[in-house]
């Protein structure tokens, strides 16, 4: 919905959520009680032209905004649209609806002062004032006409500002969200009495009026009508955008005074169109509602948003949205970033401008400064976003047109969007100067196209050349234009389920939906793409969010191959998106590809804090640059060993070249950086050595490193990180003795002692910037080119001890990615082989303790079906493969040597251990038949519960609870697949 839609139908509640509106006689203000309007009357009938516009306005709301010539309704038509709902007295005030188009800017018809409607209102309204000699008093609009609806909130605002009207759809999103509704409007663009009349009793019903205030509002008649108006009742709540308080003093603004004033400043009052007398008293106003200090300075929207609804749900009464907003307020503070920022941030000033510009469509503040130039990149004529291949008559004739020079001015963006594909047509063009060529054959050069304010920006670039610390930087700087920054790690095995887990944070639920008795069975992957459309329309609303994909790694997910557009929001809403990836593109968007930093700032960052070395030295550090690949990772690396050890450039270099390269079997894309990169791996070599002569052959902080590569893309705690590399067998085996039999002598200082060891061990890592730090406390993160190498270098037995280490300490709920990737080494998902081999009492207590409760978890609470249930079939693989090595005959020389018997199975030499595997293969295969209930495949069920059934009545017996209850899900299963097979046969 936008600004320009007088907001009487109020549009972005959850259809999901029922709330109750307060009615204009509020307890702390009411509306009725104004002195400057009629009271209402209810024994007068809406009149005939008053139903006419009700029922015009009416069948604009229902329009397809797509049918219009532009893509867009008619403002004056939208403005209608508002004001007939919220003259229905059977409408709700708070009147649910959803994702409505977006107004077009460049269509606005605003009113000019010197315009004969515009001008006569105002003189009108003057008229008006001093007949009846009051301090305010509009045009006395009788409201006895019908029922009026109650607003808790009116917000008015005056300007068609790009970031005044985001900051304005913020707030209004953000209070109808919180249960207040809604009156917005800027009057200024109206010159229909009967619709400034409509305003005028909105303003009236409504229990507050926030007024967001500009350099312009102070000459606008109808801001300052307001402002007179609310605070005449005592519930003015003004929200300075751009200004602060102390701006706004009469004096300085007549007197043009102070750098604000000396352009937007004077006798404003002629502008008002009233006396000087009557301007003065309404910006003195201002003054009696200093309580509320709210400012929407650059850098702080958000702050001033959440204070904002904050302080009108205490005057409204109602503390259950405060108690809410706090407590988001405090998870947002402790799990928005998953880095803290860095301090020691170099360069890259120029892209974070130009991300900007991509994303917002204009720069501002610092950042314009720092902005110096934007090339024109040669680019496709026709962007299509999604895959279609399909090309209309019209997007045709407009490029044909382009191309012939008929084209002029910008045309605005109309998107299409259906089932198979997003398309985004006639988006502004650059102009592109063909250079002259006398050649026959000279190619003739397309026009170059690019996107701007449209909500979306790739960035692209080789591992470790720094682009998570842009998008980092990026998102602390801008991070108050958004309510909250969410990053998604874009690994192609984890980035749906990194998606569904903004569950909590946008407060929606993904779980999977018990249509068991309903008359249509949802399949797996319909429920499957209803929790992600949860998701995805939260972040289609008009609260705006920065959604940050690190890493993407493919296009298409890995466990379906559908595409990931399909889980991002509509591009050119409120919500910007921002990926980072080694893709040289991403669907067909024009990606910023991130370059080499400046030798004046790739020195910077080696020299760390040492600052003084001679010339010689520094030539050294040029040629530690090159030969790194000029890296941002290689050159913090290097500033880092500068900084915490007493050597020098020229050393450092001798003793890199001196250290003999591993040779591995590198293959794959990822891999490629690092078949090229030796010398970037040398330099990982002297870290190591470096901590192994810190603390020994056997350094902590060494092992670490090597398990890391085992683990998930995720953050890892410190703790599970170190127990694992506890676990990685030793190479000499005689010295094991020794070590426990002095751990059992030290057991009772053992806990303090490895704590203080992980403590300097991660410590370490994090100095020696082979790890970095993460808000979340114990917790560290390693680069993909540090846990590809790690994975690699490691000796035998590292992935065997991550997996004892994850199985034995990690916690479901939060460190579900870890889990996942123990799955991974275990089963050997898609041609992956397995890694890991375990003995059959660990299959049976991972399968029981880990494996069965993430299943469900993961598809109950996230509703990913498909890949709980490839979880299971594997394990169920994995299970009657150790059930077939027990059932094989087996031959022991002490069985043949002292019994001379037949030779016997391991079932028989181990009947106890043999039954446990039964059971659990036959638990694993019920609950895989109770999961094919919830989507449907009855038959694929009923044969996998006869199976566990088969398995019960051999071992516990037909009358064991075990049995019994499989029973009554087979009898289920039976029954509904018999209502099936009835439907479905002629």
């Amino acid at each position: 919905m936008d600004l320009g839609e007088d907001s009487g139908r109020l549009g972005s509640l959850p259809t999901t959520t029922s709330r109750t509106m307060s009615s204009s006689s509020s307890a702390f203000f009411s509306a009725n009680q104004s002195p400057f309007f009629s009271p209402r009357s209810s024994t007068c009938q809406l009149s005939e032209s008053a139903r006419f516009d009700v029922q015009c306005d009416s069948t604009n709301l229902s329009a397809d905004p797509s049918s219009s010539s532009s893509g867009i309704p008619d403002p004056e038509c939208l403005a209608n649209v508002g004001f007939a709902v919220s003259d229905e007295s059977l409408m709700p005030a708070a009147c649910v609806s959803s994702d409505f188009p977006k107004f077009d800017h460049s269509s606005c018809t605003y009113g000019h002062l010197h315009d004969n409607g515009f001008s006569g209102i105002i003189e009108k309204h003057r008229r008006h004032i001093r007949s009846h000699d009051m301090m305010f008093s509009p045009v006395p609009i009788s409201l006895s006409s019908y029922q009026q609806s109650s607003y808790d909130v009116y917000i008015g605002l005056h300007g068609r500002k790009p970031s005044l009207l985001r900051f304005t759809n913020w707030l209004r999103a953000e209070l109808e969200v919180q249960g207040m509704s809604c009156f917005v409007s800027d009057r200024a663009r109206f010159r229909n009495s009967r619709k400034h009349g409509r305003i005028e009793r909105a303003m009236d019903a409504s229990s507050f009026g926030v007024l967001i205030l500009t350099k312009k509002s102070f000459r606008n008649p109808f801001t300052i009508e307001e402002l007179r108006f609310f605070s005449s009742k005592k519930n003015l709540v003004p929200i300075y955008f751009d200004l602060n308080m102390g701006d706004c003093l009469v004096r300085d603004i007549v007197e043009k005074r102070g750098e604000l004033w000396e352009k937007h400043g004077g006798e404003l009052w002629i502008s008002y169109g009233g006396l000087e007398k009557e301007w003065k008293e309404a910006v003195n106003g201002l003054v009696r509602a200093d309580a509320w200090k709210l400012e929407a300075l650059e850098g702080c929207w958000r702050d001033c948003i959440l204070r904002a609804v904050t302080y009108l749900a205490m005057r409204l009464g109602r503390r259950s949205v405060v108690d809410r907003l706090t407590k988001w307020r405090e998870k947002v503070d402790k799990e928005e970033f998953p880095f803290p920022r860095n301090e020691n941030f170099i360069g890259r000033k120029k892209e974070l401008s130009e991300l900007e510009f991509i994303l917002f469509g204009d720069i501002s503040g610092e950042s314009e400064r720092d902005y110096f130039e934007l090339k024109a990149r040669s680019k496709r004529k026709h962007l299509t976003i999604g895959w279609s291949k399909s090309r209309s008559l019209e997007e045709r004739r407009r490029e044909c047109n382009w191309e012939n020079g008929s084209r002029k001015g910008k045309e605005p963006v109309i998107w299409k969007e259906s089932e198979k594909e997003i398309e985004m047509q006639s988006t502004e063009r650059q102009r592109y100067h063909r250079p002259r060529s006398s050649g026959r054959n000279s190619r003739r050069k397309r026009p170059a196209k690019f996107i701007y304010g449209k909500g979306i920006a790739c960035v692209t670039g080789d591992s470790g050349i720094g682009k998570t610390e842009l998008l980092l930087e990026f998102a602390y700087r801008y991070h108050q234009r958004y309510k909250m920054v969410l990053w998604i790690g874009g690994e192609s095995r984890y980035i749906r389920q990194n998606y569904l887990n903004l569950w909590s944070f946008l407060d929606v639920d993904v779980r999977v939906e018990n249509g068991i008795d309903k008359r249509r069975m949802k399949s797996f992957e319909e429920q499957e793409e209803a929790a992600i459309s949860r998701v995805r329309k939260e972040l289609m609303r008009n609260i705006p969010f920065l959604v940050v994909i690190d890493n993407l790694e493919s296009e298409k997910d890995w466990w379906d191959q559908k595409f990931v557009m399909d889980l991002l929001p509509r591009f050119g809403g409120e919500t910007h998106i921002l990926i980072s990836t080694r893709l040289p593109r991403v669907m067909n968007l024009e990606p910023l590809k991130l370059s080499y930093l400046s030798g004046v700032e790739a020195m910077s960052l080696m020299q760390g804090s040492v600052k003084d070395y001679p010339i010689a030295e520094i030539d050294v550090l040029r040629v530690i640059e090159e030969k790194v690949g000029r890296l941002t990772l290689g050159l913090a690396i290097v500033g880092a060993i500068l900084s915490e050890l007493p050597i020098n450039p020229s050393r450092l270099l001798d003793t890199i070249n001196r250290l003999p390269s591993r040779d591995f079997s590198w293959c794959g894309r990822e891999a490629h950086s690092l078949r090229k990169n030796t010398f970037l791996l040398q330099l990982f070599e002297v870290c190591f050595s470096i901590f192994d002569h810190a603390d020994g052959p056997r350094s902590l902080a060494t092992r670490m490193v090597q398990v890391s590569g085992w683990f998930a893309p995720a953050a890892i705690p410190v703790s599970l990180l170190a127990l694992a590399a506890h676990k990685i067998p030793e190479k000499h085996k005689g010295t094991r003795f020794w070590r426990k039999l002095l751990r059992s002598l030290t057991c009772g200082f053992s806990s303090c002692y490895s704590k203080r060891f992980e403590s300097e061990a991660s410590s370490m890592l994090l100095r020696f910037n082979l790890a970095r730090s993460s808000t979340k406390e114990g917790y560290i993160h390693f680069n993909k080119v540090i846990r590809m190498y790690a994975r690699r270098r490691g000796v035998t037995g590292v992935s065997h001890a991550m997996v004892q280490a994850v199985v034995s300490h990690a916690s479901l709920s939060h460190h579900s990615e870890h889990i996942w990737a123990v799955c991974f080494l275990l089963f050997g998902f898609g041609n992956d082989p397995t890694v890991v081999e375990l003995r059959v009492s660990e299959l049976l207590y991972i399968v029981k303790e880990v494996i069965l409760p993430l299943a469900i978890r993961t598809f109950m609470v996230f509703s990913r079906c498909s890949a709980a249930l490839e979880l299971l079939r594997l394990c169920t693989d994995a299970l009657e493969a150790a059930d077939q090595a027990f059932v094989t005959p087996v031959e022991k020389w002490l069985d043949r040597s002292l019994c001379w018997g037949p030779i016997r199975t391991n079932a028989q030499l181990n009947p106890c251990l043999w039954q446990e595997l039964a059971l659990t293969r036959a638990t694993v295969l019920e609950t895989r038949a109770k999961l094919m209930l919830r989507g449907g495949q009855f038959d694929i069920g009923d044969d996998l519960i006869r199976k566990a059934i088969f398995i019960r009545n051999s071992i516990s017996g037909e009358d064991h609870p075990d049995t019994v209850s499989a029973r009554e899900t087979l009898s289920k299963l039976t029954r509904l697949l018999a209502n099936v097979q009835a439907h479905t046969s002629p």
